[in-house]
C-alpha cells in the first residue's frame, strides 16, 4: 500500500509552473464616479431627497474610484422596478441576471488570456482558473462551457 506521501507526489506536476497571461473582463456600462451621484438618485428616482444627494456626493468624491462597471443599465431598471424601489422584493431578478451574465465575463476573460498566453508559448498545455468576484458560489464552476 502506498503512503500518503508517495500518492501526493503522484499528484503534483513535476517541472515549473508559469502563469503566461491573465485575462479580465468588465459590463460594458461604464459611469464616472463625479456623476455616479446624479445617476444613482436618478435611476432610483430618489432626486427629491437633495441633502442625501449632497452627502452622497461628498462620499463619493473622497473615493478614490475612478470609473464604476455596472451591469445594469437604465433600461433594465425601467424593465424590472423593483431592483431600484426601497425594501421591494429583487433578489430573485439580480440572481437571475448574475446567473446569466457573470458567465458570459468569464468567457470573455478567459479567451483573452487564452489568447495572451497561446502568443506566448503554443506548445504548452494550458491549465486555466477564472475567478469571479461578488458572485454565488453555485455558479463559479460554470463559467466556461
Amino acid at each position: 500500500m502506498a503512503s500518503v506521501e508517495e500518492i501526493r507526489n503522484a499528484q503534483r506536476a513535476k517541472g515549473p509552473a508559469t502563469i503566461l497571461a491573465i485575462g479580465t473582463a468588465t459590463p460594458d456600462h461604464c459611469v464616472y464616479q463625479s456623476d455616479y451621484a446624479d445617476y444613482y438618485f436618478r435611476v432610483t428616482k430618489s432626486e427629491h431627497m437633495t441633502e442625501l444627494k449632497k452627502k452622497f456626493n461628498r462620499i463619493c468624491d473622497k473615493s478614490m474610484i475612478k470609473k464604476r462597471y455596472i451591469h445594469l443599465t437604465e433600461e433594465m431598471l425601467e424593465e424590472h422596478p423593483n431592483i431600484g424601489a426601497y425594501m421591494a422584493p429583487s433578489l430573485n431578478i439580480r440572481q437571475e441576471i448574475i446567473t446569466a451574465e457573470v458567465p458570459k465575463l468569464g468567457k470573455e476573460a478567459a479567451l483573452k488570456a487564452l489568447k495572451d498566453g497561446a502568443n506566448q508559448s503554443p506548445r504548452s498545455p494550458i491549465l486555466y482558473f477564472v475567478q469571479p468576484q461578488k458572485c454565488p458560489v453555485r455558479i463559479t464552476n460554470s463559467l466556461i462551457s
